[in-house]
């Protein structure tokens, strides 16, 4: 009896210590992991686009993935699709925007709409009961408002909902916003404190951070900000408000649409 007792409990651990991104798990094991009650899909997008001379074009794609893996794990009952790495950033033609640097990406808000409802459509096609629908960029956060109340009117009434989920986005920024105030601190809005101190905190092998051009922000670096006093510290701090302030709003969401 007990070597069976033994093999149940490491099959049990080994099922709890799957991965939460549905991209890491085979077909069977995300069939497997729903019917368990990982019903709620995360369709979290990021960006990629310029971010001065010190960080990574994919700072908003790391943060997303981070975020959405952190805010599955404290539900307990979601899966997270991969982050969409584009959005709206400006215009090509005129160089708008970030689109005046190299290596940005820029979709429309019609593609970008477009393409978080078919993921959506997709998820509730697998079975998943709540789709949440959030951008960890500002450009393309009322074309997901959009889709999901349209998608969420269409198939509410047959057991799936679709949300939006705007708190990770628009009140972590004021709550960034407010700490910095009160710590005497630059706000910047692209590339400064914030930003850069949520990418220190994930930069684990020092791969997207280049500290030597740590600088006051101008027109021509891009940066919005001084990232000079931007810290792992203080990553944490803010990555912690996208969380939480996440897990809130949908466990909310969730509850009130049963």
């Amino acid at each position: 009896m007990l070597p069976l007792l033994l093999l149940l409990s490491t099959n049990f651990a080994h099922a709890q210590s799957r991965s939460v991104f549905i991209e890491d798990l085979t077909w069977p094991e995300l069939r497997d992991a729903m019917a368990s009650g990982k019903t709620t899909a995360i369709y979290y997008a990021g960006s990629t686009e310029q971010n001065g001379p010190h960080m990574a074009l994919g700072k908003h794609n790391f943060i997303a993935h981070y975020v959405a893996g952190r805010i599955a794990e404290e539900l307990g009952n979601a899966l997270v699709y991969p982050v969409l790495p584009f959005a709206p950033t400006g215009d090509r033609s005129k160089k708008s925007g970030h689109m005046k640097f190299p290596g940005t990406v820029t979709v429309s808000e019609a593609t970008f709409g477009a393409i978080a409802r078919e993921v959506a459509l997709s998820a509730i096609s697998a079975g998943f009961k709540n789709v949440v629908l959030m951008g960890d960029h500002g450009g393309g956060q009322d074309a997901l408002k959009q889709v999901a109340g349209e998608l969420d009117q269409e198939w509410g009434s047959k057991n799936a909902h679709v949300y939006y989920i705007p708190d990770p986005y628009y009140k972590t920024q004021d709550r960034v916003n407010g700490y910095l105030t009160e710590h005497g601190m630059v706000i910047g809005r692209h590339a400064g404190i914030h930003d850069t101190s949520e990418v220190m905190f994930l930069d684990k092998e020092q791969k997207w951070i280049r500290k030597d051009k740590l600088a006051p922000g101008d027109e021509k670096s891009g940066v919005d900000g001084d990232p000079r006093q931007a810290s792992a510290d203080l990553g944490k701090i803010f990555l912690d408000m996208k969380i939480n302030g996440a897990v809130a709003q949908i466990k909310n969401l969730v509850d009130g649409g049963r």
